[in-house]
This record gives structure tokens, C-alpha cells and sequence, in this order.
């Protein structure tokens, strides 16, 4: 993999040469935001909602966006089409970064400076066909990562060791609670369905608001399924019809265990539930509609 092309700034170069400077504050203070767009067909999914959601957290680290739109899509697709090809695959992920730039060492963001962009391409590891007909495990924990989950930042140490914990139990994710409210997992947004309705926690400074709420919004309307987000207790979460994640890379994927108990009731209890199912064939329909 270190043999593929990257982006940064402004040069192409093998991964194995890209090299940024000691002092950038990425490096230092993990200074900066990121992004990871799925590619299906060599195409960019819901790129502009992305692009959007960059923005809103440079934003909020008052980083300037070092590109426009337009700008973005043409880096992106030059770097998929050179990795694609290399690679053969058509289905990727593209990872963007985009730090404060370099300076000395000091707390304060100084002001003026060039924001370091890097972007690399991997093809995309999908969800198995037994994860998804059988479900995933998953284990709890108190949400100790800092107060700021609304931004996509690349400080990512706390997600690093709740994702830890689901690793070292043979589980697939760490769903999280803070105060005893759902927050969301490690690397995935966290759903719940109750009485043919799917539920998520709502937006707040504790949860990334993920491309795929508003994705799963849609489809639940074009799919007559009730939505709402609202605040979801730990009790509400184990006592689920289904409990199901969304991500980039899991797109929509059903949970069936939870800290060693299957998740569900009846005949269903343990597998995948009519909720996942029918919302996994919407996705399957929105990639190819949906890609730009």
C-alpha cells in the first residue's frame, strides 16, 4: 500500500515519500480535520455532503478551506482514477486531511497560516456477506472522549481506545453512553428500531453528525419508515427490536449481540431484523443515484 499515490500538497507522490514537516501542528497538537468518502463505481458518494461537513468543522477549528468545491471533486477523482487503476478496484475510500499548517510549537492558533492538505485513496473493505446475514457483536462503554464530537477531528485517541475496548472482546464496535444516553460508537453512528420505527440520538456537540443521518432520513421516507432523533437511554438500546450502525465503510449494518446478549425479541431475536433489510436494499439503490 505504501507503493500508491497520495496528494500532498499540491504534489502526487508514492505514500512512501509523502513527508511533512516535524513542526506541523497536525503532528503536534493533531491540529486538524478529516474526511473519508466512499467511491462506488469510481464515483464520489454524496461528495457535496461531505464536502459541506469539512467545511463546518474547519470552520469551527478556524482553519480556512484551502480549496473550493469544484476543486476538491477535481483532486479527488484525479487521485481515484491514478489509484483505481493501480489497483484495480472499483469501490474505494478517500481520505482527506487538512491540518492548520506548519509553526512553532505554542497552544495559540497563530494566525496566517497555509493549511497542510494530504489525501490518499485504499480500496474499500466492505462488510462481509456472513456480517450481514448474520449481524455483529458489540460491547458498551461510558463515552470519556472530549465534550467536541461534533467535529471531525483528527484527534482521534479517544475513538482509538474505545475502539480497543470491542477489540480486545472479539466484538465489531464499542457503542457508547454518556450519563446514560446514547451517544455513538467508536467509528460508527449507533440506530435503534422500535416498533418498526428507526430511532437516533440527536444532534449535539457529542455526536458527529454523520452523512448517513440524513442519508438514512431519506430513505426512510422514500421506505415508509417512521423517523425520529431523540434522546436514546441505555435501557432503550438493550431492550431494541434491532440495533443496527452506519459509516462510510459499514454503510447500513445489523448489530445482534450486545455485551454477550443477542439483541431483539421472538422469533427474531439474534438476527437481522425487516428494518436493517429493507433500508440495506434503499443503500444499495442511493449508490447508484446518488454518485457523482
Amino acid at each position: 500500500m505504501t507503493d500508491l499515490l497520495c496528494y500532498l500538497n499540491g504534489e502526487t507522490t508514492p505514500i512512501s515519500q509523502a513527508k511533512v514537516s516535524v513542526l506541523d501542528r497536525g503532528f503536534i497538537f493533531g491540529d486538524g480535520v478529516y474526511e473519508v468518502v466512499p467511491v462506488y463505481g469510481r464515483r464520489l458518494f454524496r461528495f457535496e455532503e461531505h464536502m459541506a461537513r469539512l467545511n463546518r468543522s474547519l470552520a469551527k477549528l478556524r482553519i480556512p478551506n484551502p480549496h473550493r468545491p469544484d476543486e476538491w471533486l477535481a483532486l479527488c477523482r484525479q487521485l481515484v482514477a491514478k489509484v483505481g487503476d493501480a489497483t484495480g478496484s472499483d469501490e474505494l475510500l478517500v481520505y482527506i486531511q487538512v491540518t492548520r499548517g506548519v509553526a512553532p510549537r505554542d497552544h495559540v492558533m497563530p494566525p496566517g497560516l497555509t493549511p497542510t492538505v494530504f489525501m490518499m485513496v485504499n480500496p474499500m473493505k466492505p462488510a462481509s456477506a456472513e456480517q450481514r446475514h448474520q449481524g455483529v457483536a458489540c460491547v458498551t462503554a461510558r463515552d470519556f472522549r472530549w465534550e467536541r464530537g461534533d467535529i471531525k477531528s483528527i484527534s482521534l485517541l479517544g475513538n482509538v481506545l474505545a475502539r480497543q475496548i470491542s477489540a480486545d472482546h472479539g466484538a465489531l464496535e464499542t457503542i457508547m453512553f454518556r450519563d446514560g444516553w446514547l451517544t455513538e460508537a467508536a467509528a460508527s453512528n449507533v440506530w435503534i428500531a422500535h416498533e418498526g420505527a428507526l430511532l437516533g440520538p440527536p444532534k449535539s456537540e457529542h455526536v458527529l453528525e454523520g452523512i448517513r443521518v440524513e442519508l438514512l432520513r431519506e430513505l426512510c421516507a422514500d421506505c415508509g419508515i417512521a423517523y425520529n432523533l431523540r434522546p436514546i437511554s441505555e435501557a432503550d438500546v438493550l431492550a431494541a427490536d434491532e440495533v443496527m450502525l452506519s459509516s462510510a465503510t459499514k454503510e447500513i449494518l445489523p448489530v445482534t449481540r450486545i455485551d454477550g446478549e443477542l439483541v431483539g425479541h421472538g422469533a427474531l431475536r439474534g438476527k437481522p431484523g425487516p428494518v436493517y433489510g429493507r433500508l440495506y436494499e434503499a443503500y444499495q439503490q442511493a449508490k447508484l443515484t446518488m454518485s457523482l
